[in-house]
């Protein structure tokens, strides 16, 4: 999906689910959402900011995850580099049991989890896949976002009020690899 395209979408959402544009703006897991540089980093719908709000409402939230869900994805291996700005407060609202979306929520972040790992510069299926990390700068600014909210990654993950089943075992690992490199490399 390019950047015209996720703008079509996030316009489309706004327009389906206008009542998410006046929702309240004072969710603790979105604040300094409305102030981050949505509008700087390269590719990025000026909408983010509603879509995040539009995972708090019932109504709106599946689709509002479905069109964030591309917005943030590049192509199926490769985030965009808007997620590394997300994911403060994708962890933050991962971390909140009223959201309906949580499930989806927890997915995307396993998703930028799983993408943001080093690539092998020796294994050339990796690369080829993947391509080399010099080449997708939005690796490491992922895993800068992990590193500077890894106490909140590590609550959510170590609530034990969770629902059964919301994070799986090798959800868990790939997360808490995130946050502790070594780990993914052990």
């Amino acid at each position: 999906m390019d950047a015209a395209a996720k703008e079509a979408a996030v316009a489309r959402f706004v327009r389906e689910y206008p009542q998410v544009g006046q929702a309240d703006r004072d969710h603790p897991a979105l604040v300094g959402n409305a102030e981050a540089a949505w509008s700087q980093v390269p590719g990025c719908p000026a909408g983010v900011p509603v879509l995040l709000h539009g995972l708090l409402d019932q109504a709106a939230g599946p689709e509002a995850l479905r069109v964030l869900g591309n917005v943030l994805m590049d192509s199926v291996f490769h985030a965009s580099a808007a997620m590394s700005t997300a994911l403060p407060f994708l962890i933050r609202l991962a971390a909140d049991p009223d959201i309906a979306v949580r499930p989806g929520v927890v997915d995307l972040l396993v998703v930028a989890a799983e993408l943001s790992q080093p690539v092998d510069a020796d294994n050339e299926r990796q690369v080829l896949l993947l391509g080399n990390d010099c080449d997708h700068p939005e690796r490491e600014w992922c895993r800068s976002a992990f590193a500077a909210h890894a106490s909140a990654l590590r609550a959510l993950l170590e609530d034990e009020t969770l629902p059964e089943g919301l994070i799986s075992e090798d959800d868990r690992e790939c997360l808490l690899a995130a946050v502790e490199p070594q780990r993914g490399s052990s």
